[in-house]
């Protein structure tokens, strides 16, 4: 008798800016899971954060629309079977309520996989969410969401293991508001800077302090969305501006020179380490645009002609920054390969992209690893990890 199927709820959208790629991810995900062994549950949020029924979720990663008038969707329409071949569409009723805007406490899944990226996902809110309910997950704990994507506790904590990485400041909005003479409209949202725009105190002391190029980051956000990369001095206000439309804490740190390397880690207590891959942007910046928009923004390459040496340093240093965030599932560790041969860790990705061309598949693809069975290691790993939690006491007696 063969064992029952795993329900795998889905879980993609979400109001991050990184929306779009969600479903990209979300949709390689579900293709990826062998329908033999799992019965697929989409879930799906919108931007305004809506938990989705079964069919608008279905819509959503069909063609991005939650349109409430949009017709029903069922296995004789081809339109759920064409998306989720295989799978069973009677389990897809008990995806969400969307009349109350929220998970329905009936909600009948084995695990749930968040594609969740950046934030309201990737940042500790859903997996807490979901730890509160009881249900497994896939990916980082609360903990190690939340300091893996707020990029100034996770240079601290770096910092702290003696693990490289540029130097920064951090800055609260208030601070930065202040520190680069940037001021509000009538509605009270800044205004973008001029031109003509003052270089204020603090700008040459950064600059005085880290040199130029530097880049200025929303503490919490991925894919490079809000990130610039300033050359002159007149600049940077800009810059903040820009960063603070999506972040209520900036980032400025220095340009480190060297090869963009990325690392993909699997596993909870005892983590692996894939080969190495490159980024090689066409222009030095890996921005959002040569990420997702641009099929000539960068050059991947997997593997990385790097030496054995290397290589076995990348491994090294991508799990020593894994345990020192306290991650476990997945993750993607980013560095910077310098001439000298030092590494600079840049930053991880906790739920890093699924699309047809990201770098944590594709790295353990050719690491031996191919999607299918990528996807049963790291369900196995989140109820590994559940059966682990389950044992501990929650109270004295």
């Amino acid at each position: 008798m063969s064992s029952p199927k795993i329900k795998v709820g889905v879980l993609f959208g979400g109001r991050s800016a990184e929306h779009e790629i969600s479903l990209v991810s979300a949709r390689n995900v579900i293709a990826g899971l062998d329908p033999e062994k799992y019965e697929v549950v989409p879930i799906g949020i919108d931007r305004d954060g809506r938990w989705l029924t079964a069919r608008e979720a279905s819509r959503l990663l069909i063609d991005g629309s939650t349109a409430k008038s949009m017709p029903v969707l069922n296995a004789a329409a081809g339109v759920e079977l064409e998306l989720l071949p295989g799978h069973s569409t009677s389990a897809l009723q008990s995806a969400g309520d969307a009349a109350t805007g929220r998970a329905r406490s009936s909600l009948s899944v084995d695990v749930i996989f968040p594609i969740l990226h950046g934030t309201y996902g990737e940042d500790g809110s859903v997996q807490g969410l979901l730890k509160l309910l009881g249900i497994p997950y896939v990916g980082p704990d609360p903990l190690g969401s939340t300091v893996g994507m707020d990029k100034d506790v996770m240079k601290r904590l770096l910092r702290d293991a003696g693990i490289p990485n540029a130097r920064f400041r951090a800055y609260l909005r208030p601070k930065a508001v202040t520190a680069f003479a940037l001021s509000p409209d009538d509605s009270g949202e800044l205004q973008r800077p001029q031109a003509n725009h003052p270089v204020p105190d603090e700008a040459r002391a950064l600059v005085n302090e880290l040199g130029l190029p530097l880049y200025v980051k929303p503490a919490n956000m991925g894919s490079s969305v809000g990130i610039s990369r300033v050359k002159q001095i007149e600049d940077l206000a800009a810059a903040v501006h820009e960063a603070l439309l999506y972040d209520n804490k900036i980032l400025i740190e220095e340009n480190i020179v060297g090869r963009e390397i990325e690392c993909a880690v699997l596993g909870n207590e005892s983590p692996e380490a894939s080969i190495a891959g490159e980024i090689i942007p066409k222009d030095g910046f890996y921005s959002y645009e040569a990420k997702y928009l641009d099929e000539k923004g960068a050059a991947l390459e997997i593997p990385a002609k790097i030496s054995d040496a290397e290589l076995k340093k990348v491994q090294e240093i991508s799990i020593r920054t894994y345990q020192a965030l306290c991650l476990e599932g997945m993750s993607r560790v980013d560095m910077f390969l310098r001439p000298s041969g030092e590494i600079y860790i840049n930053e991880v990705n906790t739920i890093p992209g699924f699309t047809g061309i990201s770098m944590y598949p594709k790295l353990w693809e050719h690491s031996g690893l191919p999607l299918p069975r990528l996807l049963d290691r790291l369900i196995e790993l989140a109820l590994e990890r559940d059966r682990r939690q389950s044992k501990l006491r929650t109270s004295v007696h």
